[in-house]
């Protein structure tokens, strides 16, 4: 497809940042390649945010446009806090939600009306049930690629309170409510899902334009350039880890199969980058008999001091139990590194037995146990790692690097604008209701055909 570089696209994510990873990293990236490809792409951020992206995003700072810190921001917070736990953080969510978008609705309409926007895209959030505004500006919307609908597997319910699981019960019961009262994914020209899961989980099943568009990527710029330094003779198998420490990482089941290996006499440890309200209960777990020595915690790092640590290591392990994506495994891959992850979730989307190995966490009884087997099937034979690590980057390159991404992005911006053309031009041709030349329905003016979800 014919792609042009004059195309004017608005970037909209006011929690876009590099300090945060996961969703609030790929708005960033989608904006920073298309400006490196000659794209006059703008970004609407939130201004907390901004010394960050002002660092990252150096060249274009007078592109990225800020959602001011306002009184409601601080009144959302307040009443978040004000509620315990998740139920605070869904009711400040959505009310920064709500609040956010007021503000970004007339930096939108600004930008159209100065002629520098012909479609908007909005990547963040993921979820497929937040619900979003951004509809009526006149141009077409592409929302996502979305990634969510996961649960606990059996038998892990305890990582979650029953309170918990009753208020992301409601959650998802009054977001698919709040879709239908604010419609913009119901009226977006396009939605992009990261998988089937995801599709299932949208709050409407007869959107006309639903396109499979993975979450992640990598940019092998970051990611390649890290040279992997081979294992001294009779060192110890080292793993890593990156992610927050929060409980459905499951970084202590980890610990379990980690500490199980070295008793059995196979030398291993453990370097854990990231922090989390977890850190302190497992730093004491990784000091008791067995482990002594063999875990490092690093706390939060950089990407490029992330790719460092993974260019020393021999195999990621992922075994988190609540995983939608996991971009982390991509990174790894790339370098050339094993995986060990969970058989549910984002890592069973990403890896097959030619990179990797997939460790089932049903039955959770005996989950360390399989976990610990992989990791001495990885640390005793060097030969099928490196087998797996090669695989693994052919992979990324192939399937996953950014460069692939954005080319299919940019096919997707591009078929949203015919449509809208084709949208355009078709009362002038026929009247609602009435069949085509070629026998088909007639579309309405937005291109979509009317009906419930």
């Amino acid at each position: 497809m014919l792609q042009t570089p004059n195309l004017k696209i608005l970037i909209v994510a006011p929690n876009a940042s590099s300090q945060f990873g996961g969703e609030a990293f790929l708005p960033l990236k989608y904006f920073q390649m298309l400006r490196r490809r000659g794209y006059p792409a703008k970004l609407i951020a939130h201004i907390r945010n901004q010394d960050d992206l002002g660092r990252i995003l150096a060249p274009w700072r007078e592109d990225i446009f800020y959602v001011p810190d306002s009184l409601w921001h601080r009144a959302a917070w307040e009443v978040g806090r004000r509620v315990p736990s998740q139920l605070g953080d869904l009711i400040a969510g959505t009310l920064l939600n709500f609040v956010n978008e007021r503000f970004q609705a007339g930096i939108i309409r600004d930008l159209i009306a100065a002629g520098q926007v012909d479609l908007i895209h909005q990547p963040a959030p993921v979820s497929p049930l937040a619900p979003s505004a951004i509809h009526g500006f006149g141009v077409p919307v592409v929302i996502g690629p979305m990634n969510g609908g996961m649960n606990y597997p059996p038998g892990f319910d305890d990582l979650e309170s029953h309170a918990a699981r009753r208020i992301v019960s409601f959650g998802r019961t009054i977001a698919r409510f709040t879709n239908w009262i604010v419609p913009g994914k119901r009226k977006a020209t396009a939605l992009l899902v990261a998988n089937e899961r995801t599709r299932a989980s949208l709050p409407f099943s007869d959107h006309p334009n639903v396109i499979d568009l993975v979450e992640n990527g990598v940019d092998l710029a970051t990611w390649s350039s890290a040279e992997r330094k081979p294992r001294p003779p009779n060192a110890p198998f080292r793993l890593i880890f990156m992610g927050r420490l929060i409980a459905w990482k499951a970084v202590d089941t980890t610990l379990q199969a980690l500490a199980a290996v070295r008793a059995a006499g196979t030398p291993v440890t453990l370097d854990i980058l990231g922090d989390g309200p977890e850190r302190e209960r497992l730093e004491a777990l990784a000091g008791q008999p067995g482990l002594a020595g063999a875990v490092h915690f690093h706390g939060f790092l950089a990407q490029a001091e992330c790719a460092a640590h993974l260019a020393t290591a021999d195999a990621l392990i992922l075994n988190s139990v609540r995983e939608c994506g996991g971009a982390v495994i991509l990174e790894a891959m790339s370098l050339g590194l094993p995986v060990i992850g969970s058989d549910w979730g984002g890592p069973a989307d990403y890896l097959d037995p030619s990179c990797g190995i997939l460790v089932s966490p049903v039955p959770r009884a005996d989950f360390s146990s399989r976990l610990g087997a992989a990791i001495m099937c990885l640390a005793s034979n060097p030969d099928l790692c490196q087998r797996m690590g090669a695989a693994g980057a052919q992979k990324v390159r192939t399937s996953y690097n950014w460069e692939s991404k954005v080319d299919r992005i940019i096919e997707v911006y591009e078929e949203a604008l015919t449509k809208k053309a084709l949208a355009q031009v078709a009362p002038s041709r026929t009247k609602p209701g009435w069949r085509t030349s070629n026998g088909s329905s007639a579309q309405d003016s937005s291109g979509s055909r009317v009906s419930s979800r």
